[in-house]
């Protein structure tokens, strides 16, 4: 089924979100990797207060090529998800809606999107150019000095994505394996 959501996200809206539903967000986003999930990681554990509040917010896992003339980003496609995953219970406890990236997510994460209200979008891997196309404009907000890994806020409009993990614990990519075993 095809939803169109504001972001940040709404418990309520999260709360209608199903494991393979075609979604289409607008709003500002953010990006954060590995190395900008580490510092976040750090000022949490010092009691700093983060360069953007995660309060129903959504992360892309994704950094972006530079910029082709006339464009907000260059290709943005999708990074593999679970290498976030050692922060991401604790980015959920504060207040993370939803997270952007490709691939499975393990049991700890599942559990603390069900706990906290929240959802796990896939962006298709490979379609980095046609995913920029969504993004009207991007700004770096922190730790410029890490480049491509910076965190950024981007504007979107209709950005495509794919429900994987819903609020209750519902993971497609197992809903997937299922139905194919039972055509046999």
């Amino acid at each position: 089924m095809d939803k169109y959501v504001k972001a940040p996200l709404g418990d309520e809206i999260v709360k209608q979100l199903r494991a393979g539903d075609y979604v289409y967000i607008t709003g500002t986003i953010y990006t954060a990797r590995d190395a900008a999930h580490k510092r976040m990681d750090e000022s949490l554990k010092k009691g700093e207060e983060l360069p953007v509040s995660l309060n129903g917010n959504i992360i892309y896992y994704m950094g972006p090529s530079p910029a082709r003339e006339g464009r907000a980003i260059g290709s943005a496609g999708p990074t593999t998800a679970s290498r976030m995953d050692k922060y991401t219970t604790k980015f959920l406890d504060n207040g993370l809606k939803g997270m952007i990236g490709k691939g499975r997510r393990s049991e700890e994460v599942v559990e603390s999107i069900k706990k906290n209200n929240a959802v796990y979008f896939a962006a298709v891997g490979g379609a980095g150019a046609l995913l920029s196309r969504s993004i009207i404009s991007s700004k770096i907000i922190a730790y410029e000095d890490l480049g491509t890994e910076a965190v950024r806020e981007l504007q979107v409009d209709n950005f495509p994505a794919i429900v994987v993990i819903d609020s209750e614990g519902n993971d497609l990519y197992d809903m997937a394996v299922k139905k194919y075993k039972e055509s046999f």
